[in-house]
């Protein structure tokens, strides 16, 4: 009986997770997320037992590089195995104005810039705040 009750608290835990995740100002984390493709549990898991934006990706396989700035137009013409990248996500955040695109590498990179990886690290970290508000 425990056990099953452990298990329908961490279903719902998790459903909360995919609730809060799918809010308007997660859109650009939740479609990093998604190009990352991990296990949805993994994610949870990964999200839950982190402190910071390049500590998940290490979690999920991913190393976090940097680059000062990155083309996004270029970036496009690379995707796919001739080109090394496997996705573009050209993330704009209206209240600050701010171009932060990332790149998911083939060779399981992400890669950002120094302003973006920033900008996602506090988005994770406000993730964070929410989950745990609603416990």
């Amino acid at each position: 009986m425990t056990n099953q009750s452990a298990n329908t608290e961490m279903e719902t835990r998790q459903r909360n997770f995919e609730r809060v995740l799918s809010r308007e100002p997660f859109k650009g984390l939740k479609a990093i997320f998604d190009s990352l493709s991990p296990g949805r549990q993994e994610l949870f898991e990964g999200v839950n037992g982190t402190n910071s934006y390049e500590e998940l990706l290490s979690r999920l396989g991913y190393r976090l590089t940097l680059t000062q700035q990155i083309h996004v137009q270029d970036a496009y013409t690379r995707v796919g195995l001739a080109g090394s990248i496997k996705a573009v996500l050209p993330y704009y955040d209206i209240p600050t104005q701010s171009s932060l695109p990332t790149l998911v590498n083939i060779d399981s990179t992400v890669t950002a810039t120094p302003k973006s990886a920033s900008f996602f690290n506090a988005m994770l970290a406000a993730l964070k705040t929410q989950l745990s508000a609603q416990h």
